[in-house]
């Protein structure tokens, strides 16, 4: 029960980290909306999703033991970009960028986990930085899907724009497709990717 309630809290500072490098990156490039609506900030309060942040990730862990969820989507103007080539883009890809630096950051020094145990952390410690860092791996492939609404659709739409047509007939069942995929792909790609960055498997 104190594991799930830890990898809740992590999912929830992960998502805030994620929407807050949205707005970041888009003040970055002259779009102050984020930051005149209060959404500039690390506080999870103001990025909660009753849907995303809370039903669905509380139902999912203590029903299944998995996890997906999301924060309330951070508000920009794409008009207001100084880039209006690449700035949407730059945009969209801040948030899940953000949450591979935490992976990364945290995920790197598992690779000398027998030199960081003998300097006297302990293997609790490494495994809750470890679920850390796979929490991180798993929101930023996540929203890279290319399915409406996630961060992958509008990096998708910036790259590729006649195909984007295509996607967006998807309407609201883009987001089914992404659960499929969230389910049955992400997480062998998931630990993959949590391999390359920490030298281990998954605990």
């Amino acid at each position: 029960m104190e594991m799930k309630f830890f990898l809740y809290l992590i999912v929830i500072f992960s998502a805030t980290f994620h929407e807050f490098a949205h707005g970041w990156a888009a003040y970055r490039l002259g779009d102050n909306t984020a930051k005149d609506g209060g959404r500039l900030t690390l506080n999870p309060l103001v990025h909660i999703d009753l849907v995303g942040t809370i039903l669905i990730p509380i139902f999912l862990l203590f029903t299944s033991g998995i996890f997906i969820g999301w924060a309330k989507p951070v508000p920009y103007n794409p008009y207001n970009l100084k880039d209006k080539k690449f700035g949407s883009l730059k945009v969209g890809l801040a948030g899940p960028l953000a949450n591979l630096l935490l992976a990364l950051i945290l995920g790197l020094p598992l690779r000398f986990s027998s030199a960081l145990m003998g300097l006297g952390a302990s293997s609790i410690f490494l495994e809750l930085i470890g679920l850390i860092a796979y929490v991180n791996v798993s929101l930023a492939l996540f929203n890279l899907i290319p399915f409406p609404p996630l961060d992958g659709s509008k990096v998708f739409g910036d790259l590729f724009p006649k195909q984007w047509s295509y996607v967006m007939r998807l309407g609201p069942m883009g987001i089914f497709f992404a659960f499929f995929l969230a389910f049955f792909i992400l997480p062998a790609l998931v630990r993959s990717v949590f391999w390359i960055i920490t030298g281990q498997a998954f605990f």
